[in-house]
């Protein structure tokens, strides 16, 4: 009943100007930043370079605006926090998504695990993060390692609040390259030291892995810091093991995560010839 009375006495008038006020102030900082992004676009070049001018744009001009309205309401804020105070705990129930997903955009902002251009997955969604949102990040959607994580390009929306709920995986925590493996059969009789010379001549040809371990090597040494991760090997190796009536080869090297599509194919198609010119003795059931 306190509510009704209080809620029915209330000067209602020279808050619907104060509302309209509040509307001017936020129709101008929108026209601000359209004026701005229409600017950018046509004097910045360089799409990743607009992107971070674009989003360091919008955060200050959010800050500014803000300030604007908080200053503009202050003469005021006495009596509406006296009845925001008997409505706030509706308010709590009815936005309770929307907070969690504000919270935890600013533990996305502030703790960094992860950001633009990251490759992440969550939630069985693997994709490489394009926007990050108060309330929700954005995914570029790759497809799984056996199809070569390519992109499908599907655009998906993830509420923040997901990560407090969902294991996350960072394929750039750290150090932003992954081991990738392929298993190569080859006959039961065939020169087992020969055949892997040529498989790791192969591999260290491709100029994406031979230059991989030192700067791998560099980046576990500086994650060490933050992290309890060391490696004893970062150079490719084989590994054998026999199976039935052909040897299995396991080779395990080290790729950046965009890249190990292109890695692949660069390592057959090379096996391949070597296969053709009777350098390597592939084992075809």
């Amino acid at each position: 009943m306190e509510l009704i009375n209080y809620i029915l006495a209330f000067d209602y008038s020279k808050y619907f100007i104060m509302i309209g006020r509040t509307l001017l102030i936020l129709l101008f900082f929108k026209l601000l930043k359209f004026i701005f992004v229409f600017l950018t676009t046509k004097l910045v070049k360089g799409s990743k370079t607009r992107f971070m001018v674009h989003q360091t744009a919008n955060v200050i001009l959010n800050l500014i605006c803000i300030l604007f309205i908080f200053l503009l309401w202050l003469p005021y804020l006495k009596s509406v926090l006296t009845v925001i105070s008997f409505i706030s705990a509706g308010i709590t129930i009815a936005l309770r998504d929307i907070i969690l997903n504000l919270f935890a955009g600013i533990y996305i902002k502030a703790k960094k695990p992860f950001k633009i251009e990251d490759r992440i997955s969550i939630d069985d969604i693997t994709g490489d993060v394009v926007l990050i949102n108060d309330l929700s990040f954005v995914l570029l959607e790759v497809g799984d390692r056996i199809n070569g994580e390519q992109s499908s390009g599907l655009i998906i929306n993830i509420p923040n609040s997901l990560i407090f709920s969902k294991p996350l995986k960072n394929y750039n925590t750290a150090f932003k390259y992954i081991w990738d493996e392929i298993i190569i059969r080859i006959d039961i009789n065939a020169d087992l030291e020969k055949n892997k010379k040529e498989i790791m001549k192969i591999v260290n040809s491709n100029k994406t892995v031979s230059d991989i371990p030192k700067k791998m090597e560099k980046e576990v040494r500086n994650s060490t810091v933050d992290y309890r991760i060391y490696y004893n090997h970062l150079e490719p190796i084989i590994y054998t093991k026999v199976n039935g009536n052909y040897i299995e080869l396991t080779l395990r090297y080290l790729t950046h995560p965009k890249k190990t599509r292109n890695v692949e194919d660069y390592i057959w198609t090379n096996i391949l010839k070597q296969y053709k010119l009777k350098k390597i003795n592939l084992y075809i059931e």
